[in-house]
């Protein structure tokens, strides 16, 4: 760009719009490229796409024309009237939705990708500019810059990132556009050319049935792109695996098998019988198909067996209903530990938590079948498991060493690595290595699939297919098996609500799963190989149809396997990315688990691939060059927390400050961010002021699903902030804090007020500010503390202020009923209060909302639930861990820091009884919240006189704060429906107002 106006982020960007199109792009499966293979906590195309464009023009400088380009980019938004069904009834709701623009999924190579597309190269001079992503992770970034027709450069230093973004970036950029006849076994399979031919919409479906198979081998060979080719030869490894592994599901009663249950087991050390782990007896439970498992004791009391038994619905309401499920599916396991079914019973703990692990780390944990799940004609069926499928079972131990004999590097024995967060937990009970993470069944069916794909690429040379094409299609096929093992460890689950298969990675981490489930890879039904090579092709074509409309004039793009920190002889116009979130998610840790896949499959394929997964694991951290994964682990130091706070710290602004080497003179820095924990803003803010950036922009895109698992059971974000910085001057000198604090406070108001009305809330709106709040303190090298010599502001210290501005924020528009407000006259504890009800109620919430909160009101979460008697605990995050699940989709896949609860409950006024609620004590004026309760309290009581007295005492007929404070708690209360606390509330406020109350208080009554 010859000249370093603002750009068009820097002054205004569709947040409304990215957000609501990020959102719906969650909904979307087929084609998606986080249908791929799976990889932590991947950016929304359409956030991508926008953050892009935005970034890349320059700001035109009139309301009017900018008003066009956000139209342009992300359509105006509209309201329609729609129903959704909730607890058997259709309610009326108000939904918005994007309309135009090319942010929304399927509008994303509209008429004005091309307009963009030409502006953005007019802006640099005729040239297409150049784009860095050195945390590039998935691939969406540089994906939607190559869309853009960017030079795209994508670094990882993780080699399963690495190879995901060649399969996405690389191979169709490659070979989009170009076909090849396909192979003459594909042309003689019924089944392919049917699905062939009715993709191609060209009626050939029914000949393909009639004249089958005979006339199928006098096809001529037909032309096909890369994604057929991919399914063609996903086929032919199927139907070879399938020879191999085919007795180890037996069919029984003409009924394919879907499933084998299992349950893991321990000796009791009271009655040393058998006991069966189990989380839950339900196999099936909806309203017209009801089966569980039954415990029945043996008679020599070693174990039990278990019945598949039909389970009617019983009389009752739905809550009836409810507890009565509850009653009877209750497995064996407890958040205590398991019970005995032969010697004691539910309630009682026959082995703890600790026993259990003690039992694994000396490989005493077994295991025991529970049931088979047979796909009948009216749908799955459950039976007790019969001889032939033990049989079956103890083949596959002879047949395991075979099948590894093929295979590079053997069975996966290799090590799996703990870190401080607790990702790996399964390590605990002494699934200590990967091969232990897989009954020996899956272990066998994934080595017979590694075996065949890697027998692809011998035969697509036999038949001429060029290099590239051999190493594109081997490349997608070993994302079948990623896709595969996902559904194939222990870690999987059957779902008794859906009748299917769960998957491994409900959230990023390896646990323990009690109860799990085998899937059938050959079958027809979820989990299996065919539905994985679907998946695959699907994106491969989505792509590879991107690559050819749009990426035909694009240079190829480069993708690195590198620390983030290297310095390329590269300069670049733009560095768009997400950096790791802190301590959020041990990428490398949990991502072993594809690595292992991935190095054995991939051996061999190019030198390039051999080098990548040349080490036994991942990338971890080098403690020598201290480089390496930058994610805070002190599990790395020893357990010093201090430590590796300080090198994720060091690492990030060391890699800053290779981007900014990089960048050019009026290049711009975006940082993708998502986190609860002010530790990781502050380490985010301190690195990018570091490495010599200015803030000046920032951006809270709504990037999730309100209904994915993380966000039903954890503070998971809803919003990634996507954060704007330009190059500091070298003629940058020192500020002063009260002179950065000002300029701060004069700036963000009208910030906050955009982000309020884009409907941002929760802790989202807290983050939200950071971007532009740091831009007065960025400006500065260092800010010095005006009325303390020699020291300087840190930006932990910058950052309290600036969240404090943002909850008086939040708080006076509470007070004012969603109007301007001020909320300055409230103590901590009020403002707390308020906060937290307002944004979850009286409902269970996150711990670390309530962590972030407390910190923004200058308190402990402590000290509100022992010192003020205002929260409950929830339970424990180390059972928590174990319990919940979570979504592989998710922005910020990362649990709680907690002190003993997960989640946290405001305690309703009728249940704070501290003896010195709202009497000072100590000498210290109590919380007006607690003054509020207080009056309450003896309300209740009967006893006016008192009331009238403790008004008097605490001055409160003269606060104009505290009829505000009623005010907003009867809304607060109508919010909840507690209706008792309205009307009470309303008596009281009625009752000052008769009395004689501040002026203020006089006029809402009348006004009531």
């Amino acid at each position: 760009m010859s000249d370093d106006r603002p750009r068009l982020i820097e002054v205004a960007f569709p947040l409304k719009q990215a957000s609501l199109d990020s959102v719906h792009e969650k909904n979307v499966r087929h084609g998606h490229i986080s249908t791929l293979h799976i990889w932590p906590a991947r950016r929304p195309l359409a956030a991508a796409r926008a953050a892009l464009i935005a970034t890349l023009l320059p700001d035109p400088g009139t309301d009017v024309e900018r008003k066009r380009l956000l139209e342009l980019l992300g359509g105006t938004v509209k309201t329609r009237n729609t129903f959704k069904d909730v607890g058997g009834r259709k309610v009326p709701v108000i939904k918005e939705e994007t309309d135009g623009g090319i942010l929304h999924w399927g509008r994303e190579n509209g008429a004005a990708l091309d307009f963009f597309r030409q502006e953005i190269k007019k802006a640099y001079g005729g040239r297409v500019p150049r784009v860095l992503d050195p945390f590039a992770g998935g691939g969406a970034i540089p994906l939607e810059a190559m869309r853009l027709g960017c030079e795209v450069t994508a670094i990882d230093i993780n080699p399963v990132a690495w190879f995901i973004l060649k399969c996405t970036l690389e191979y169709p950029q490659r070979l989009a556009g170009q076909t090849r006849p396909l192979p003459r076994f594909a042309l003689e399979s019924e089944e392919f050319m049917a699905a062939y031919w009715k993709a191609r919409g060209n009626g050939r479906n029914g000949r393909a049935k009639k004249d089958a198979p005979a006339q199928l081998s006098m096809l001529e060979p037909e032309d096909a792109d890369l994604s057929w080719h991919v399914r063609a030869w996903g086929h032919w490894v199927l139907e070879r695996a399938r020879r191999d592994l085919e007795r180890f599901y037996p069919t029984v009663d003409g009924k394919p098998t879907v499933a084998y249950l299992w349950a893991r087991t321990v000796t009791c050390k009271n009655c040393r019988a058998t006991i069966p782990l189990l989380k839950t007896l339900w196999l099936c439970r909806k309203d017209n198909k009801r089966w569980r498992l039954e415990l029945r004791p043996r008679a020599d009391k070693s174990g039990v067996d278990f019945d598949v038994v039909e389970e009617p619905v019983r009389g009752g309401n739905s809550a009836q209903h409810r507890a009565h499920d509850e009653e009877i599916g209750r497995g064996t396991m407890s958040r205590a530990g398991a019970w005995c079914p032969v010697c004691g019973g539910p309630g009682t703990v026959a082995m703890t938590r600790e026993d259990l692990q003690a039992e694994g780390r000396t490989g005493r944990l077994g295991q025991q079948m529970t049931a088979v799940v047979a796909d009948g004609p009216q749908g799955k069926e459950y039976r007790n498991p019969v001889d032939v499928d033990q049989i079956a079972n103890d083949e596959v131990e002879a047949a395991l060493p075979k099948i590894f004999e093929a295979v590079p590097f053997g069975i996966p024995r290799e090590r799996i690595w703990e870190d401080a967060k607790g990702s790996t937990w399964c390590v605990q009970y002494g699934l200590d290595t990967w091969d232990k993470v897989f009954s020996t069944r899956q272990m066998v069916a994934l080595g017979a699939f590694v075996v065949h794909s890697r027998r692809v690429r011998d035969e697509m040379l036999l038949l001429d297919y060029p290099k590239d094409w051999v190493e594109a299609v081997s490349a997608y096929l070993i994302c079948c098996i990623g896709r595969l093992a996902d559904f194939s460890s222990t870690g999987v689950t059957w779902v008794p609500g859906g009748e299917f298969l769960g998957h491994t990675f409900v959230r990023f981490a390896i646990p323990v799963m009690w109860d799990f489930c085998e899937g059938n890879p050959l079958s027809n039904t979820s989990g299996n190989y065919l539905g994985a090579l679907d998946w695959v092709a699907r994106v491969c074509r989505h792509t590879c149809q991107a690559s050819q409309a749009h990426f035909g004039d694009t240079p190829s793009p480069v993708v690195t396997l590198s620390s983030a920190t290297a310095r390329l002889h590269s300069s670049f116009d733009c560095v768009i990315t997400d950096p790791p979130y802190y301590d959020a998610i041990s990428y490398s840790n949990v991502m072993d688990f594809f690595y292992q896949w991935i190095r054995r499959a991939s051996h061999g394929l190019s030198i390039e691939y051999d080098e990548a997964f040349a080490a036994p694991f991942g990338t971890k951290w080098d403690t020598a060059k201290m480089d390496g994964e930058l994610v805070d682990d002190a599990s790395r130091f020893d357990g010093d927390q201090a430590r590796s706070k300080q090198a994720y710290e060091d690492g990030l602004a060391r890699s800053f400050s290779a981007c900014r080497d990089m960048l050019v003179h009026d290049g711009r820095l975006v940082v993708v961010f998502a986190s609860k924990r002010p530790e990781a803003w502050e380490a985010l803010a301190a690195s990018i002021v570091r490495s010599g950036f200015v803030v000046d922009a920032s951006w809270p895109i709504m990037t999730e699903r309100a209904v994915r698992t993380r966000a039903l059971s954890s503070a998971a974000l809803a919003s990634s902030v996507w954060i704007v910085s330009r190059k500091r001057t070298e003629a940058a000198r020192p500020g002063w804090d009260t002179q950065v604090l000002e300029e701060m406070r004069s700036k963000i108001y009208d910030r906050l007020r955009d982000f309020w009305d884009a409907g941002i809330r929760g802790p989202d709106f807290v983050w939200a500010a950071t971007g532009p709040a740091l831009e007065a303190y960025s400006k500065h090298p260092v800010v010095k503390k005006a009325d303390e010599p020699d020291s300087l502001m840190s930006v932990s210290e910058f950052l309290q202020h600036v969240r404090r501005i943002v909850v008086d924020y939040v708080v006076g528009r509470i007070l004012s009923q969603n109007g301007p407000g001020d909320a300055s006259a409230l103590d901590d504890v009020t403002l707390y209060y308020l906060l937290h009800r307002h944004d979850f109620g009286l409902e269970e919430a996150p711990v670390g909302a309530s962590i972030l909160y407390a910190q923004s009101c200058n308190l402990r979460d402590r000290d509100l639930a022992d010192r003020f008697d205002l929260l409950a605990y929830g339970k424990s995050r180390a059972v928590a861990d174990e319990d919940e699940e979570g979504d592989e989709e998710s922005e910020n896949a990362e649990d709680e820091v907690a002190t003993s609860g997960s989640t946290v409950k405001l305690k309703r006024w009728d249940q704070r009884r501290h003896k010195d609620l709202g009497l000072n004590a100590g000498g210290r004026s109590s919380p007006l919240i607690d003054q509020g309760h207080h009056i309450m309290h003896l309300w209740r009581g009967g006893d006016v006189q008192k009331v009238d007295a403790y008004l008097e005492d605490q001055g409160l007929r003269r606060n104009p704060v505290f009829p505000r404070l009623l005010q907003a708690l009867v809304e607060l209360a109508r919010k909840d429906n507690q209706q008792d606390e309205v009307a009470l509330l309303e008596t009281v406020m009625n009752h000052l107002g008769a009395r004689g109350a501040h002026p203020q208080m006089r006029m809402w009554t009348d006004a009531s």
